[in-house]
């Protein structure tokens, strides 16, 4: 497959790191170009599984490992610029309910716990017992 190379195209068979990948994934053509080059991979790896069965040379089967993870590093990639996005949106609209997979994981417990504001109410009666201030009485020492 062909792989871009800062901007020239070269025939290199070979592990693809993930700044390669971010450099061609900038943008919204660079999700395109992501998808591409992903189906790419997954065809040549379909390739090299039919060489394998058919008895293909090992060279060529030593290579399925390689592709299989940069099938894997286009995917992380993938998913980690669209959560970006997505993590960006929420935060510019400040909405309230973000999607579960990207709140904080904390423990559960913590998740369980009241919030700063559900521990801090207080009863009608409780207020009004703190606005008066605390009565201090003069005793007779002996």
């Amino acid at each position: 497959y062909q792989r871009r190379v800062h901007g020239a195209f070269s025939d290199i068979m070979g592990k693809l790191t993930i700044r390669d990948i971010r450099t061609t994934g900038s943008g919204e053509s660079g999700k395109a170009d992501l998808q591409k080059q992903l189906g790419e991979l997954k065809h040549e790896l379909h390739q090299l599984r039919v060489a394998k069965v058919t008895g293909g040379t090992p060279a060529k089967l030593s290579k399925i490992k390689v592709l299989r993870k940069s099938v894997a590093r286009v995917l992380t990639v993938l998913n980690q610029t669209t959560r970006e996005k997505i993590r960006e949106k929420f935060a510019k609209k400040g909405e309230k309910k973000m999607p579960l997979d990207l709140r904080a994981k904390r423990t559960r417990a913590i998740r369980r716990r009241l919030t700063k504001h559900q521990a801090l109410a207080q009863t009608l009666k409780q207020a009004k017992r703190n606005t008066f201030a605390l009565r201090r009485f003069a005793v007779k020492l002996n």
